[in-house]
C-alpha cells in the first residue's frame, strides 16, 4: 500500500499548484454546508427586524450575495486554487430556531473540482451572518463548514455518511 501525498506538495515538500493541463474538462460539482450558531434573541431579531423582501430577511439575503461572491473569488483567496469558470452557484440559507443553516452548490465543467468554491461560499456566508448579527450576539458560533458531497472528476464521487 502507497503512503498518501498531499496533491499540492511537490517531490521536494515544496508547495506547488497542480498541474490539470492534461486533464479532460467534465462536469463537476460539490455541496458544503455551514451552521451558525445564536441565541435565540438573534434568531428573532433577524427574523423580525430584517427589511422583507420575499421569503428573506435582509440578513440572509447580503449572506446569500456574499457567498456566491466568495465562490467566484475563491482562487484569489486559496493560494493553490485553479480560477475556474463556474457555470452554476446556489447558496441557501435557512433561519431554525438555534441560527442560520447554510448550504452551497458548486458547479462546472472544468479540469479540476470546486469543492474549494462550495467550501468558501458556505463558509464566506457563514462569516456575513455573523458579522451582521455580532452587534447584538457576541456568542455567536460558526460550525460544521463542511464538504457533504463531490460529483465528477478524477476520483468520481463522494458522499458524506
Amino acid at each position: 500500500m502507497s503512503e498518501p501525498k498531499l496533491s499540492h506538495v511537490d517531490a521536494e515538500g515544496k508547495a506547488a499548484m497542480v498541474d490539470v493541463s492534461e486533464k479532460s474538462a467534465t462536469v463537476r460539482e460539490a455541496t458544503a454546508t455551514a451552521f451558525v450558531s445564536m441565541n435565540a434573541e438573534t434568531v428573532a431579531t433577524v427574523r423580525g427586524g430584517g427589511l422583507k423582501k420575499g421569503d428573506e430577511t435582509a440578513v440572509l439575503g447580503v449572506a446569500r450575495v456574499a457567498g456566491i461572491m466568495a465562490a467566484k473569488k475563491t482562487s484569489e483567496l486559496i493560494p493553490l486554487c485553479h480560477p475556474l469558470a463556474l457555470t452554476g452557484i446556489r447558496v441557501d440559507l435557512t433561519l431554525e430556531d438555534e441560527g442560520v443553516r447554510i448550504v452551497s452548490e458548486v458547479k462546472t465543467a472544468d479540469r479540476t473540482g470546486v469543492e474549494m468554491e462550495a467550501l468558501t461560499a458556505a463558509a464566506v456566508a457563514a462569516l456575513t451572518v455573523y458579522d451582521m448579527c455580532k452587534a447584538v450576539d457576541k456568542g455567536i458560533r460558526i460550525e460544521a463548514v463542511e464538504l457533504v458531497n463531490k460529483v465528477g472528476g478524477k476520483s468520481g464521487g463522494w458522499s458524506r455518511d
